[in-house]
């Protein structure tokens, strides 16, 4: 997987986002809590002994509870596989600049928790108890501009399978999708609804941190600028129009194109 330029030089969200997820998961996991971190419906059996007390999210909502959730891990496989994707995708970051994405996480893991829980009520299922803990809303929310707006640059097979280079994003979707069953499928399947509610501009949400205004032409004075650092003038045109003619952030989008067709 190729996330474009290493590190997470003008991604710090992400960077936040992903330490965040490695010290819970590491935390809770030494002691022993991480598998009973996740949302639930049904109170658990006395016999298990948990270290905390696992009530109905409607009847006692535990806002410890709720926060781990976002973050940490249950195992880690799932840390290994969740921590690699949420690095892949800082490159939406880039994109669309730290205010925007941090808009873009608020609004996914939101929605995503809501969901979780409506669909607790709604299955009252204990195979389902506790859900899969970690950022699931933000990860699956993240396939939705990865679908619709990461172009493919290359195609091969394998064993007669058309795959291309974004299959194997996919294929560590799918690992950590159906990593736990239905624990995990339904934290996972909350975050692309929420991000297709994202996408859908859903309560005006992308008008938030940064919208656009009326569009306005290029100043020439930044694509020649772009152009001197080696841009194509077409591309660089298209990328300030996009940027509301942001130079730097234009030059991020650029470099990041480049990097995910190289």
């Amino acid at each position: 997987m190729n996330g474009g330029l290493p590190g997470f030089h003008n991604a710090p969200a992400s960077r936040a986002v992903v330490v965040s997820a490695a010290l819970f998961s590491i935390t809770f996991g030494f002691r022993g809590r991480s598998l009973n971190l996740g949302l639930s419906y049904q109170a658990s059996s006395p016999s298990r002994r948990l270290p905390f007390n696992q009530s109905s999210v409607y009847e006692k909502l535990q806002i410890w509870r709720l926060i781990t959730s976002l973050f940490a891990f249950s195992s880690t496989p799932e840390l290994i596989f969740g921590a690699a994707l949420l690095y892949y995708f800082r490159v939406f970051e880039r994109q669309i600049g730290s205010n925007k994405y941090a808009v873009f996480i608020v609004f996914s893991t939101v929605i995503s928790v809501l969901l979780q829980i409506l669909a607790l009520g709604y299955l009252k299922d204990p195979s389902s108890n506790p859900l899969t803990s970690g950022p699931y809303g933000l990860i699956f929310a993240s396939y939705v501009p990865f679908f619709f707006d990461i172009p493919i640059s290359m195609k091969f097979r394998i064993f007669g399978l058309s795959l291309s280079d974004k299959s194997f994003v996919y294929l560590a979707g799918l690992q950590l999708l159906f990593s736990s069953g239905r624990r995990s499928v339904i934290p996972g399947l909350s975050g692309i609804l929420a991000g297709l509610l994202y996408r859908l501009n859903t309560f005006g949400i992308r008008r938030l941190k940064g919208t656009f205004s009326a569009s306005q032409d290029p100043a020439e004075s930044s694509i020649a600028t772009l152009v001197s650092m080696g841009f194509d003038r077409n591309s660089a045109m298209q990328a300030l129009v996009l940027t509301n003619n942001d130079v730097n952030l234009a030059s991020n989008i650029l470099l990041e194109a480049q990097s995910l067709q190289s």
